[in-house]
């Protein structure tokens, strides 16, 4: 059997006709596997979905205890047969609970990896190389010019900041789901002992976290604060906030903005952006080679991101490539399409 036989692309998302499934579907179908929580991979109105347990929870409080006909948890490493097909979940190392789905049938092993990062990240499980036939890789930063550097480096930053501009209140722009919850696990890696503000839409998501054994410290609501007691504290906001007239509430707010587009300077220019940080939730160029590199998969299928750029580099590199093309991807993760609303609400 041919890889081209196993999954499909088509146009409800990526089908494994030997499987009778969906691997992170774009409309509803009966049977979806969800590489993690974020929207443009985990949609609701699926007749059956297959996650891990975070993901589901993340699904849960997104969509409402109804998001699907019926659930069903599998953990990393734990192996399921539907179909013809061997179904395996391994840590792809993006947001809490996010997982690369390995299918097996017969002898060929197909890794899609959805979204991935293969750098330490303390509020997930770290990224596990899983070695297979044909790697589906994303391709989000999938340009030589991105080339994301140290996070601690950028959080050190970010500390410098405050220290130099104890009168100002900074305001970090970052995803609700895994960047922030990451941002606050690194500046409290890095000593910062200090209660730190959330916008409302973040508190769910970060409780969330917490409830699942991840120490963020003190946290407090950006709502329950008055504005002089904001003078020198760090908040965690999503993106569209911090150029919102929710801002007002801050004395002299300084905006930062933590993303891997931050690499390109004319992008943090065109948004104010004050402080750039440069933090992905996403591999860039010489994580997605040195991934591609160690699975060993001699045939590459490139998705959601700069597609022929990584597809031209595996080809030079000797082996087959193709992007995929699929659609609807990206549109919520700001990393993947910035702008990015994030119900923004105080």
């Amino acid at each position: 059997m041919r890889p081209h036989d196993i999954l499909i692309p088509q146009p409800d998302g990526l089908f494994c006709r030997p499987g009778d499934f969906y691997i992170d579907p774009v409309r509803p179908v009966a049977r979806a596997l969800i590489t993690h929580g974020h929207s443009d991979h985990a949609r609701a109105g699926h007749g059956a979905v297959l996650a891990t347990q975070e993901t589901l929870d993340m699904m849960r409080l997104r969509y409402g205890d109804n998001f699907a006909g019926s659930t069903q948890a599998i953990n990393y490493g734990e192996e399921i047969r539907l179909g013809t097909t061997q179904v395996k979940f391994h840590p792809a190392g993006h947001v809490l609970g996010s997982a690369q789905i390995a299918v097996t049938c017969g002898k060929l092993c197909i890794v899609a990896s959805g979204d991935y990062k293969d750098v330490a990240d303390p509020t997930c499980a770290p990224f596990e190389i899983v070695p297979c036939d044909v790697f589906i890789t994303e391709a989000t930063f999938g340009l030589p010019v991105f080339r994301h550097g140290n996070p601690a480096a950028e959080i050190a930053k970010l500390l410098n900041s405050v220290a130099v501009f104890p009168e100002r209140a900074h305001l970090v722009g970052a995803y609700s789901l895994g960047k922030a919850q990451r941002v606050i696990a690194m500046l409290r890696q890095a000593g910062y002992d200090a209660p730190i503000y959330l916008h409302g839409a973040m508190e769910t998501i970060t409780r969330y976290y917490e409830s699942r054994g991840i120490a963020l410290g003190e946290l407090r609501l950006v709502k329950d604060a008055k504005k002089a007691e904001l003078a020198g504290t760090i908040t965690l906001a999503p993106p569209m906030a911090t150029a919102d007239l929710w801002t007002r509430r801050f004395p002299d707010p300084l905006t930062a903005f933590a993303s891997g587009w931050m690499r390109v300077r004319a992008r943090a220019r065109q948004r104010g952006i004050e402080l750039p940080l440069v933090i992905s939730d996403h591999a860039d160029w010489d994580g997605l080679c040195a991934t591609i590199t160690a699975t060993g998969a001699g045939e590459i299928w490139v998705t959601h991101g700069q597609e022929d750029g990584l597809v031209h580099w595996a080809t030079s590199k000797g082996l087959s490539a193709r992007p995929l093309a699929l659609v609807g991807y990206g549109e919520e993760d700001e990393e993947a399409a910035l702008p990015a609303s994030d119900e923004a609400k105080a």
